[in-house]
């Protein structure tokens, strides 16, 4: 089982703050920018507790809660201020992976049954303060719960009664104390001050963890750099693309030494061959790019990197190299997703740039009660339309409901990144 590393937020009045009980801001507070940055540099997992006071402030909590999850790329645990079943809907709703349930309060006890069976036993965790809270409900945690968060080095007491997975949350901030704290079989996973601070190299943590026997999940190429077809230079292409449109950004090159720094780092670097040096992608500019996926060709002599794109690609400013158009012939993309987003954008750019007789605009004047009556006689039009052997006529009703759904997306400001996102987390 491989060791996590899991950076913690602590959200006060929407904003990230330093720590339990603090209002200090951990930085300038964006929790959305914060889970960008610990996807992208190498966190495997995201803990986000809540310290809201109030209905009010609760309900503010969770939707920053759900901006986290859409703007992360890893898994988001759930914590803090659970009263009520609705509580754990509502985080699970928003897109956690996870939730903690703290077992210092008799009210989350006796609610990690109902829960887990309702909502599933892999999305529930129990938070742990003293390892007489887990000995009273031991077999109740592990018939119910996935995982323990660990609040105090209680770890060592909790491993000796059970195989139960445990996440650590320490302030320890030591390197050595922490290599010595994963080498033990308690701690499955670390979170707490260290993983947390944006200073500390999680990847280059990660890759001495795994210098010393401590699994760990790193970029480790499946292909040696051995077996790879290298062009008169010693070096192989790389095509950039981002991992999310698949729009190619840019070419480049690497050599071995590129090669291993990127999986080290996790950041893409090539080698310059007019400046003859190692060269990391946006480490001047700020324009980095953070690695998703790296595949090997049939040949063995090209990579496709799938890319984490910081603005530009281009030295020019543009986001992509590829941007001089040198023939063109007209031709129907029918890519799905890529013709959901332009009709979504013609919507978007009729709701904010209204046009005299457009259809758009005479449902966004009418308000949401007609669209929503728009959108319920399309779904019954689909309806009779299946009932007819006839396929076109199903397929130009789908037509119209998507179109009014799109509508109805832009009134309520939802869009095809989070329904896309939301399926995929489904």
């Amino acid at each position: 089982m491989k060791k996590l590393m899991i950076p913690c937020l602590y959200l006060q009045s929407e904003k990230a703050v330093t720590g339990f009980g603090q209002r200090n801001l951990f930085g300038d507070g964006d929790v959305e920018k914060l889970a960008r940055f610990y996807s992208d540099n190498g966190a495997d997992e995201l803990l986000v507790f809540d310290f809201s006071v109030g209905d009010r402030e609760h309900d503010a909590a969770i939707g920053r809660i759900r901006d986290i999850c859409y703007a992360s790329e890893i898994p988001v645990i759930g914590a803090g201020n659970i009263k009520r079943a609705e509580d754990v809907k509502k985080l699970i709703y928003a897109g956690c992976g996870k939730v903690v349930l703290n077992f210092s309060k008799q009210s989350n006890i006796d609610l990690l049954e109902e829960v887990s069976l309702r909502f599933g036993k892999e999305k529930m965790m129990v938070s742990i303060s003293a390892a007489e809270e887990f000995a009273a409900h031991k077999e109740l945690i592990e018939t119910y719960a996935q995982g323990v968060l660990a609040l105090d080095t209680v770890q060592d007491s909790i491993a000796q009664l059970s195989s139960i997975p445990i996440v650590l949350h320490t302030d320890e901030s030591k390197e050595a104390e922490l290599v010595k704290l994963l080498q033990t079989g308690a701690v499955g996973g670390l979170s707490g001050a260290y993983v947390s601070n944006p200073d500390t190299a999680l990847v280059e943590f990660k890759a001495l963890l795994r210098e010393q026997g401590i699994p760990v999940q790193t970029f480790e190429s499946s292909i040696a750099w051995s077996d790879f077809k290298l062009n008169s230079d010693g070096m192989v292409p790389v095509i950039v693309q981002d991992y999310k449109t698949d729009e190619v950004l840019m070419l480049a090159y690497m050599n071995e030494e590129a090669f291993e720094t990127t999986l080290k780092s996790g950041k893409m670097t090539y080698w310059s061959r007019s400046r003859n040096e190692l060269w990391t992608k946006g480490l001047t500019s700020g324009h980095l790019q953070y690695v998703k996926s790296l595949t090997l060709d049939c040949d063995n002599d090209t990579i496709l990197a799938k890319v984490s794109q910081i603005g530009a690609a281009c030295h020019t400013g543009n986001r992509t190299c590829f941007f001089k158009t040198l023939v063109k012939k007209e031709y129907d993309d029918t890519n799905p997703l890529r013709v959901f987003q332009d009709v979504y954008d013609v919507i978007m750019d009729r709701k904010e740039n209204p046009k005299e007789g457009s259809y758009t605009n005479y449902l966004f004047d009418k308000g949401l009660d007609k669209i929503l009556k728009k959108v319920g006689e399309e779904c019954t039009e689909i309806v009779i339309a299946a009932k007819n052997p006839d396929k076109e006529e199903v397929k130009y009703e789908i037509s119209d409901f998507l179109y009014h759904m799109m509508v109805l997306m832009a009134e309520k400001g939802v869009t095809w990144d989070e329904i896309v996102k939301e399926l995929a987390r489904r």
